[in-house]
């Protein structure tokens, strides 16, 4: 059953990128309560990007009109940043950075500074980034004085010769490259320390990724490239790594298709999620959208409910945002200006 997205249009002023907040954004398609949101196969085109601020347990009713603003304010700057790089002729991958670091820089999504924090007590903090038509990659996971992993991801693509780093190495890696060290108060914020402590109390209930960040996009040559960044789970233990940093499972992007995804991390990476939805477009001949919803709708959900969602756009701009939870920060803009944001299944 197709339908249209309701939207909240933004009064945020977006004349210095040549943006608009469109009301009409493309169809939606809904699979047993959960949705994909896809462009029209009519609709060409020519560059442009998505984004996702984290899938999880976003409830409508628990959702303020205030915050809601809030959110929908975030991921329209960060489609601003990115859709600037786009427009005045910039990379793909400079896109999917600019967007990423806006949202790692703010405190409502769990990346960056807004990062959950680990049964010890600190945000560790985990990214990878992705050229499709190269596909050369690079990732960090487990660095807790980076202020924006994303760069320091894309970093170890361009000036190693490894494909990811971790812990003190890679923070070692970002001195070298003049990425100061962050003081470890800018990550520390009082929803996520009295999440920690809820978590801590319920210690019997799993506890999955709610805020990871990532972006897809196409520039004007024709290539793509996806990149994700997160603070993982929530009293997390061990040095536990999620699927963000792991390229195949929470990033994939070729020449055909790219992919960010955001959730339940041990599953993305036990069904090599992203991966999986750019194997079908390449190798079956899917569209974007029937590959990313038989992945986030069908697979994932016979192993475990509510698992997340993802992103994912095709070479011809073609976008899927699919997710089998109760909602996911979301958003997306194409080479006219024009930026919807959708957060719940609608």
């Amino acid at each position: 059953m197709m339908h249209s997205i309701r939207l909240l249009c933004s009064s945020m002023a977006l004349a210095s990128a040549g943006m608009v907040l469109a009301c009409q954004p493309p169809a939606e398609q809904r699979v047993a309560g959960e949705a994909t949101t896809a462009t029209p196969a009519t609709a060409r085109v020519e560059w442009g990007m998505v984004i996702h601020g984290g899938a999880g347990t976003i409830r409508r009713k628990e959702m303020t009109p205030d915050r809601e603003r809030e959110y929908r304010a975030a991921l329209t700057e960060a489609l601003g940043a990115g859709y600037r790089v786009l427009r005045d002729g910039g990379t793909s991958l400079g896109a999917v950075s600019a967007a990423i670091v806006i949202l790692e820089d703010s405190p409502l999504f769990n990346a960056g500074r807004g990062a959950v924090f680990t049964a010890d007590g600190v945000n560790s903090l985990d990214a990878s980034i992705m050229d499709g038509t190269t596909l050369r990659a690079g990732a960090v996971a487990g660095v807790t004085d980076v202020k924006n992993p994303i760069v320091l991801a894309r970093l170890v693509m361009e000036k190693s010769p490894h494909v990811m780093l971790s812990g003190t190495g890679a923070e070692r890696f970002a001195r070298e490259q003049g990425i100061p060290a962050t003081p470890k108060d800018w990550f520390f914020t009082e929803r996520r320390w009295k999440e920690l402590q809820e978590a801590k109390t319920a210690e019997a209930k799993p506890a999955t990724e709610r805020g990871t960040v990532g972006a897809v996009a196409l520039d004007r040559t024709g290539r793509l490239a996806a990149g994700t960044s997160t603070g993982g789970m929530t009293n997390k233990k061990w040095g536990r790594i999620g699927d963000s940093p792991v390229i195949g499972a929470g990033t994939y992007a070729n020449a055909r298709c790219a992919v960010s995804g955001t959730g339940w991390g041990e599953y993305y990476i036990r069904n090599v999620v992203a991966y999986d939805i750019c194997a079908r477009v390449e190798y079956t001949g899917a569209s974007v959208a029937a590959a990313a919803s038989e992945v986030i709708l069908t697979r994932l959900p016979k192993q475990e409910k509510d698992t997340g969602g993802a992103i994912a756009m095709d070479r011809e701009g073609h976008i899927a945002t699919p997710f089998n939870t109760s909602g996911m920060y979301r958003g997306w803009v194409d080479q006219t200006g024009a930026v919807r944001i959708a957060i719940f299944v609608e």
